[in-house]
């Protein structure tokens, strides 16, 4: 005879919401912050229209890092990583993080802090680390 245990509350947080079009991950590129460190590197943008909704993440992982094992692998851990660690994501911003081979063998722990860092050194950096336009830059002549 099994007994219908009532199911415990699961504490767990909700899946972040993702990026999916292309031209979000462009805009991040071309118009966002970028932070670099050992794992990935993080790029942020805020979007204009919509400041109030949650924010957004989107995961690049290159053939060039990994094989396709290994690239679901690393997407899974950084969204496990930013799962615990999307309290500190801004509202009306889109991130991107871009994997490198680390990724898939970094200690969690070790991921977790790098996210957790990333997410609150990338709004610290400002206007600083923007990118400029490269119509903007001095001629080489």
């Amino acid at each position: 005879m099994t007994t219908n245990a009532p199911a415990q509350p699961h504490a767990a947080k909700t899946a972040p919401q993702r990026l999916r079009r292309r031209r979000d991950f462009l805009h991040a590129a071309a118009s966002g912050v970028r932070h670099s460190m050992r794992v990935f590197s993080l790029q942020a943008a805020e979007r204009e229209n919509d400041r109030e909704t949650p924010a957004r993440f989107g995961f690049t992982v290159t053939k060039k890092t990994a094989g396709a094992v290994g690239r679901n692998r690393i997407r899974r851990r950084l969204k496990e990583a930013l799962r615990v660690n999307s309290f500190q994501a801004r509202p009306g911003y889109d991130y991107v993080f871009i994997a490198r081979p680390a990724a898939l063998t970094a200690p969690f722990r070790e991921l977790l802090l790098q996210v957790a860092d990333g997410l609150a050194n990338i709004h610290a950096l400002g206007k600083s680390s923007k990118r400029r336009n490269r119509k903007n830059r001095p001629s080489a002549s």
